[in-house]
């Protein structure tokens, strides 16, 4: 999107680092992001969050022979955090299955020279390892071996929102007006549960590519590496350091690090813009924001 505000592509790999995955355009949990920052501070320990999580740990053999050995055919998605790959496993004993059969999962698997790292990987097994909704796309396990961080999802087959808006593939298809607002009222759905007294965690990265489809068009959010938990008590917001993605969070966060649940407001808004009218996000952004705040 050249210069424009926004910036909704992959993030880089440092030092000029080539990818390492083949493509990057496809069907499955996404791994797209471009954030301001990393994560910060992870208030548990790793020991606790891992134990008190209910997902599988996975080996790290066992993941490889899922999606026989990380080939480059296998790859879904690319983003900040690594690669994402199709595999296999048995749907009951969770063990690595043959292509075709058993259960199609999506593996991410954390590039090493990645910048956004460690506790982003933390961060998503904390809150999807303890949260369940139908609309918040499934953490099935993670994998914790020598250097390796991967995290096991449930398969998502129509990919992301975003890929469907600008049809990122030839073999996708344009969603239709009806089909368009069932995603956003799911969308809508998963972020009024992650911000109930049920959840009470902040989700910091809601845009478009973040946005999955399963085979019935039904909405789910995925890549919970920014997220926060919400404020307690008698608190009306929280202060952190800023992370998102520029042109989806809301001018008074940018400027000043205050997140109040009421912002997420103008983030939904605008990615309501985003794929009624495929534009983009860089011209809605300008242009929304100086009409709100004209008035």
């Amino acid at each position: 999107m050249g210069s424009c505000f926004s910036a909704e592509t992959d993030s880089p790999l440092p030092n000029g680092a080539n990818s390492k995955c083949s493509r990057k355009d496809g069907n499955g949990t996404s791994g797209s992001s471009s954030r301001v920052s990393s994560v910060s501070v992870v208030p548990r320990t790793e020991g606790e969050i891992l134990l008190g999580s209910n997902i599988k740990s996975f080996s790290f053999n066992g993941l490889k022979t899922a999606t026989r050995n990380f080939r480059p055919d296998s790859v879904l998605g690319e983003g900040g955090f690594g690669c994402v790959f199709k595999g296999w496993i048995d749907e009951h004993t969770y063990a690595p299955a043959r292509p075709g059969t058993g259960m199609v999962i999506a593996v991410k698997r954390l590039n090493q020279e990645s910048l956004q790292g460690h506790l982003e990987w933390l961060t998503e097994i904390k809150h999807l390892g303890q949260l369940y909704h139908p609309n918040l796309v499934k953490l099935i396990g993670y994998c914790l071996e020598d250097d390796h961080r991967l995290l096991v999802y449930e398969f998502m087959p129509k990919g992301s929102l975003e890929n469907h808006l600008f049809r990122r593939a030839s073999y996708i298809q344009p969603l239709s007006w009806t089909i368009r607002m069932k995603v956003a009222l799911g969308a809508a759905k998963g972020l009024a549960y992650l911000h109930s007294d049920k959840a009470k965690v902040i989700y910091r990265d809601f845009k478009t590519s973040n946005i999955l489809l399963d085979l019935n068009y039904n909405a789910k959010l995925s890549d919970f590496g920014l997220a926060k938990d919400g404020p307690t008590g008698s608190q009306s917001h929280v202060s952190t350091r800023v992370m998102g993605t520029y042109g989806y969070a809301a001018p008074e966060y940018m400027a000043t690090g205050i997140f109040q649940l009421v912002l997420l407001l103008f983030t939904f808004e605008c990615s309501l813009l985003h794929f009624s009218l495929q534009l983009p996000m860089c011209v809605l952004y300008l242009t929304y924001a100086l009409t709100i705040y004209k008035t």
